[in-house]
């Protein structure tokens, strides 16, 4: 992977740890979810009033994209609901390299070298690590490896959509409208009612949205550049930033089992990218 690639990256990596802890950290996260897709909305409608759609082609990878998108939400926030952002983020984002690397071999005929194999095999361990840790909430595993199976899949389709689209902003934009207006819908039903939320609450859910669609539309134009499996294993460092934010702005303990685990993951998703 080329230097600009990896730095950008490692930026969405940043970012994605940072609105996936405005959500742990919301009193209500469903709502929470809904005020950053209002503003993915936003932002995606401002672009697409400058920049002419993607290649049509594209529309049905990103309308599929969509969907996949809306499951994830639903499981991410279940997730939270069970678990700390240390252990859940990791799981979550952990097991997603092992699942996009196997399916771009598939689908994409990417192929998995020896560096590969080390990569799934250590980010492997360190999510058995932190699902058997002594006080982990069992209850939170089913809805974090769901969530890793919904960001893989949405990952393998968008890897392949931005490719047919011609550009990787307009991409982001048509495929962040086709559920971004739907799920504030969905959860004001779902709540019979708009939600109360503070000033500062709707301010960071908002803010989190933003920092949301600029991390993942970073990662869909690195897709365009690189490897699927190379480019989704290189942003899962996102488990490091998770952790520290976590401890630091979330009060949740670092202990040196988990941060082995962490670096483990880590570790793993730097051999998935330098096999890239």
């Amino acid at each position: 992977m080329s230097a600009p690639v990896v730095a950008a990256v490692l930026c969405a990596a940043a970012l994605h740890a940072g609105w996936n802890a405005v959500l742990r950290g919301g009193l209500d996260r469903l709502w929470a979810s809904a005020l950053m897709c209002l503003a993915m909305a936003a932002a995606s409608a401002m672009v697409l009033t400058v920049l002419p759609l993607p290649a049509s082609a594209s529309w049905p990878y990103a309308a599929a994209s969509g969907v996949l998108h809306l499951g994830y939400m639903f499981a991410l926030t279940a997730t939270y609901r069970a678990g700390e952002l240390g252990e859940t983020y990791a799981i979550a984002r952990g097991s997603s390299p092992v699942l996009v690397a196997s399916a771009a071999a598939l689908v994409a005929g990417e192929r998995l070298g020896l560096a590969s194999c080390l990569g799934i095999g250590l980010v492997s361990a360190g999510i058995v690590s932190l699902a058997l840790r002594a006080g982990f909430h069992l209850r939170a595993l089913p809805a974090a490896i769901l969530t890793g199976i919904f960001i893989a899949a949405y990952t393998v389709v968008d890897g392949i959509g931005v490719r047919l689209a011609g550009d990787s902003v307009a991409y982001t934009a048509v495929m962040s409208l086709s559920w971004c207006l739907v799920l504030p819908l969905l959860v004001i039903a779902w709540s019979r009612g708009v939600p109360r939320a503070t000033p500062r609450q709707t301010l960071w859910g908002l803010g989190g949205g933003f920092a949301a669609i600029l991390a993942y539309g970073i990662v869909i134009w690195a897709m365009q550049h690189d490897a699927m499996g190379a480019v989704s294993a290189l942003r899962e460092t996102s488990v490091v930033f998770a952790a520290v934010i976590g401890r630091l702005f979330l009060g949740e303990r670092l202990t040196p089992r988990r941060l082995a685990s962490c670096c483990a993951i880590t570790f793993g998703a730097a051999c998935l990218a330098l096999s890239g």
